[in-house]
């Protein structure tokens, strides 16, 4: 979120008194187009992750996400919002005057309505559940999923938002530079997928058994839409049409591109040839790394660190059975590695060229580097203490795990009484008696 404009959240005031910021069109038009965008990416999201895991977890996989939308969204309508950004709060957590969202009109965030601000910030709570839920597929029963991820829009992301992106939050008084979300989603969900993979333990067979992807076109598909919709997480996150936005947009095409290519070249040098998995892959890594870093940064600043971020998530993927647990679509290896090394080369090159709001290392200010490690560790310790801390209770509530014969069974069939792609010996293929002569 750009520092200029949400500072501008203090004074969000009714725009009838003759003080108050008014609403500006183009702003407002190009906001709402970005929620859409937004919207769009926990959709990309489920064919992501749904083409790369089993053809009999197909389903529950992609409903993980799809339920995160509705999961996340009521949950941050009813208090989550409030937590984060809600005025009266203090340097850890939002006040509670917003709780509902009912008391917003005629108030200005920016130069735009604040339940579009609200709205745009849902969809950024949406996507980062969903995030997470790649780490738990394939054996996190359905049930539980839900409860803890309503507990963790609360209790984990609201208050690192507010920590990051509110004015009274003590990051954001430090001077953290995060413009669309490296810590709040990238690190967050990245750190909370690697917590939830130890405590669930792995798959069944992991890893004498490799899952392989069984549908590739899937994860290209849902690639596209992450990308097309990561336009507009990022550039929208300016909250206004302008250069910054622009920019924004130009670096977020420009290191997925670059980590794209430089996916490709590692895998050819390692296996000979590139995969379709591989530059999929290379490129949702690419924007997450450019994600804290698009609206401070030059677009050949952009090209490094997508190159960096690709290179490191690809060594941590290369060898993730040996140094990680069974995260099973590698959420922290992509998202939470790529998000820490955007966070931090966002340090290193943030220039006050591009975004006066954002000075780093080789602009002349050391100290920039200390800060974005700072909110890094935050982050982390937030999002592991309270991911350790939620599972544990919901599994106070419900059991975490699907018993040894569901997961053998087929998650789909046991979890939705449903299949993505009926076997003729599936229990589905025969036809039903419903009634009639």
């Amino acid at each position: 979120m750009s520092r200029v404009l949400i500072a501008l959240l203090t004074s969000s005031t009714a725009v009838a008194q003759g003080t108050a910021p008014e609403v500006n069109g183009a702003d407002t038009a190009f906001v709402l187009l970005c929620a859409a965008l937004v919207l769009l990416m926990t959709p990309g999201l489920a064919l992501f992750y749904g083409g790369l895991v089993r053809a009999g977890s197909v389903l529950n996989t992609m409903m993980m996400s799809v339920a995160a939308m509705g999961v996340a969204s009521i949950a941050w309508v009813a208090i989550g919002y409030s937590l984060a950004f809600g005025p009266g709060g203090n340097a850890v957590i939002g006040g509670l005057s917003q709780l509902g969202l009912g008391n917003m009109a005629g108030t200005v965030t920016g130069s735009i309505p604040t339940p579009l601000f609200a709205i745009f910030q849902i969809l950024f709570a949406v996507i980062t559940l969903a995030v997470v839920s790649g780490s738990v597929v394939e054996r996190m029963r359905f049930p539980a999923f839900l409860l803890f991820g309503g507990l963790w829009v609360l209790v984990v992301y609201a208050p690192l938002a507010h920590w990051v992106w509110s004015p009274d939050g003590w990051l954001f008084k430090l001077g953290l530079l995060d413009f669309a979300g490296g810590t709040v989603v990238e690190v967050a969900s990245g750190v909370s997928g690697l917590v939830a993979a130890v405590v669930l333990g792995p798959r069944l067979g992991y890893p004498r058994f490799a899952s392989i992807p069984h549908n590739v076109p899937f994860v290209l598909l849902g690639t596209g839409l992450l990308w097309f919709g990561w336009l507009g997480f990022n550039a929208g996150s300016a909250l206004a049409a302008n250069q910054t936005a622009a920019y924004a947009l130009l670096n977020t095409n420009t290191a997925a591109a670059a980590a794209l290519i430089t996916w490709m070249l590692w895998d050819s040098r390692r296996g000979g040839r590139p995969t379709a998995v591989g530059a999929a892959t290379g490129a949702v890594v690419g924007l997450v790394a450019i994600t804290p870093a698009c609206g401070f940064v030059t677009p050949l600043a952009a090209i490094v660190i997508g190159v960096v971020a690709s290179s490191v998530s690809y060594m941590l993927v290369a060898n993730k059975h040996r140094l990680l647990p069974d995260d099973a679509l590698d959420v922290f290896a992509c998202h939470g590695t790529a998000g820490v090394v955007g966070t931090l080369l966002t340090g290193v090159l943030a220039s006050p060229a591009i975004n006066p709001a954002g000075t780093g290392l080789l602009a002349g200010n050391a100290g920039q580097l200390g800060t974005q490690l700072i909110g890094v560790l935050a982050a982390a310790a937030l999002a592991g203490v309270g991911t350790f801390a939620l599972l544990k209770l919901t599994a106070l509530v419900t059991p975490l795990r699907m018993s040894e014969r569901q997961e053998t069974q087929g998650i789909d069939l046991t979890a939705h009484q449903e299949e993505g792609y009926q076997e003729p010996d599936s229990p589905l293929a025969a036809p039903v008696f419903v009634g009639g002569d």
